[in-house]
């Protein structure tokens, strides 16, 4: 007999692989958060996170070349981890953890590979609020399950949550409840989109394919937590005669090109949500970074 490996329903990892992956990670992204090197922690880092986190440290190595005078090493713990049985790849877990930086919220960080000789590489990291992590279901040996980006028996099918989330940024609309990555989000952009002498244009982009895929799991009512990715366009054009707020170093490194009249920044932003089977999509975090500016 043939067991095709892609095909079997199998834990994504033991429970003993995913604390070794979120150990590796861990001392990889101290090592380079240190040194203000990217390539120290590259093999651990993909998708979303690996965009932000690249970005911050060139931006990093180019204002303090003998790395990170404010380096403090990550902390990691009470690690919980959430492990879906699936078919093929990629095969994918989370880890719920508490974090030395970052307050009380909890870190909800994705694993991914595609491959059983592959790394486990982060793929997403958010943070959320205590108590909001809701409850999975899983079978009664504890494992979790994966809920197609195509799925239908949710609000939104997590193919089309990133699509639906930039429309809504720029249009508003009724699929998502209100909070900070929401209404109050777009409430302080048009605030900032009409300051004397400054015009600051938005926009938003769905990330869908590839390292971007969206990763989502089953909730106990039913529902799903949506991992997803969008990339953020916000362009600051000055009035003849002024000129654009200087931004800070970090910013400038990121930069090409002089900035006389504008300034055009791009973001990527991981974000995860909690998609009921019935009613509004709820964003429980965002983590946003700058990954590359153009002054003009």
């Amino acid at each position: 007999m043939v067991v095709h490996g892609e095909r079997e329903v199998l834990p994504s990892a033991t429970r003993a692989e995913a604390a070794k992956a979120l150990e590796q990670f861990t001392t990889a992204y101290n090592a380079a958060d240190k040194a203000y090197d990217a390539a120290l922690d590259a093999d651990h880092t993909t998708g979303a996170l690996a965009a932000i986190d690249s970005a911050r440290l060139k931006a990093g190595a180019t204002n303090h070349p003998d790395g990170n005078p404010a380096h403090q090493p990550l902390e990691l713990t009470d690690a919980k981890f959430t492990i879906p049985k699936k078919a093929g790849w990629p095969r994918w877990f989370v880890a719920d953890t508490k974090a030395n930086k970052g307050g009380t919220a909890r870190w909800l960080l994705v694993f991914t590979r595609d491959g059983l000789d592959q790394t486990w590489e982060a793929a997403y990291l958010t943070l959320v609020a205590p108590g909001k992590v809701p409850e999975f279901k899983t079978d009664r040996d504890g494992w979790a399950e994966a809920v197609p980006a195509n799925s239908t028996d949710v609000s939104v099918p997590p193919a089309d949550l990133s699509k639906d989330y930039t429309t809504y940024l720029q249009d508003g609309g009724k699929s998502f409840a209100d909070g900070v990555h929401t209404s109050s989000w777009r409430a302080l952009r048009e605030k900032r989109s009409t300051r004397p002498g400054l015009v600051t244009q938005y926009i938003d982009e769905p990330l869908t394919n590839g390292d971007y895929a969206p990763l989502a799991l089953r909730t106990k009512d039913g529902g799903a937590l949506v991992f997803f990715t969008s990339r953020h366009f916000e362009k600051q054009t000055a009035a003849r005669g002024a000129s654009v707020p200087a931004p800070n170093k970090d910013v400038l490194a990121l930069t090409d090109g002089e900035i006389k009249q504008s300034l055009t920044m791009e973001f990527v932003s991981n974000e995860v949500a909690l998609d009921p089977a019935d009613g509004q999509v709820s964003i429980l975090g965002r983590v946003q970074g700058l990954t590359s500016g153009k002054g003009e």
